[in-house]
């Protein structure tokens, strides 16, 4: 199953240039995240994908969300997987399409993009250098089996939650850095009074932060 995808090439052209994919929340697509893609830095390929799971409509999933008779809320954790794998594999399609530096790849994730983010991550840090992580939260139940036994000494997170969100509670959120520092993982946690969404002082946080990392 390959991805469709939304591409801006760098403004500033290198022998090979890193990469910034972008992985867009449940129900949306690849136009999404793609919107603030020409406020990205200009040294970066920015490629947006869409998620395989047509829910129609335009929109799309990672993975489906399903409710049990009582109306509780569940994750399709081996749809979750396929996903997991898939962006996996498109990374490396696309490092063969297109001039990217393989050793410089940031996953920006929001909402159920940002939990995929967090999965790919731990479960291929040796293809992931960076992720910012946004709206969502770590499930280890969708990354790979033995994924405490990866290298995790490259990999840098910056995740951040609105303390007012409806959608995913923040509670989960800020599960995440003391789970993943114990791994060894460089994570930086930071929250923002906003619902579910990506305010003005997140971007521009992860921005900086994307900089620093960057050196």
């Amino acid at each position: 199953m390959s991805l469709s995808y939304l591409i801006r090439e760098p403004q500033l052209k290198l022998d090979k240039n890193p990469l910034l994919l972008l992985l867009h929340g449940y129900g949306s697509n690849e136009q999404d995240l793609f919107s603030f893609a020409s406020e990205l830095p200009a040294e970066y390929f920015v490629i947006s994908v869409r998620a395989p799971f047509d829910l129609h409509y335009n929109s799309y999933a990672w993975y489906s969300i399903n409710f049990d008779a009582d109306e509780n809320k569940f994750s399709d954790i081996p749809q979750a997987q396929i996903s997991r794998d898939l962006i996996a594999n498109f990374i490396d399609d696309i490092i063969l399409k297109f001039p990217i530096d393989k050793n410089d790849i940031t996953l920006i994730g929001f909402s159920q993009g940002c939990i995929l983010s967090y999965a790919v991550g731990v479960s291929y840090p040796e293809k992931i250098r960076r992720i910012v992580a946004m709206s969502g939260y770590f499930n280890d139940k969708i990354a790979s089996e033995n994924y405490k036994n990866n290298n995790f000494t490259n990999l840098k997170i910056f995740a951040s939650h609105g303390s007012l969100d409806q959608v995913v509670p923040v509670e989960w959120a800020r599960k995440a850095q003391p789970t993943l520092s114990v791994l060894g993982i460089d994570i930086v946690y930071k929250e923002y009074p906003m619902d579910h969404g990506i305010s003005s002082q997140n971007f521009s946080d992860f921005k900086k932060w994307l900089e620093l990392k960057s050196t």
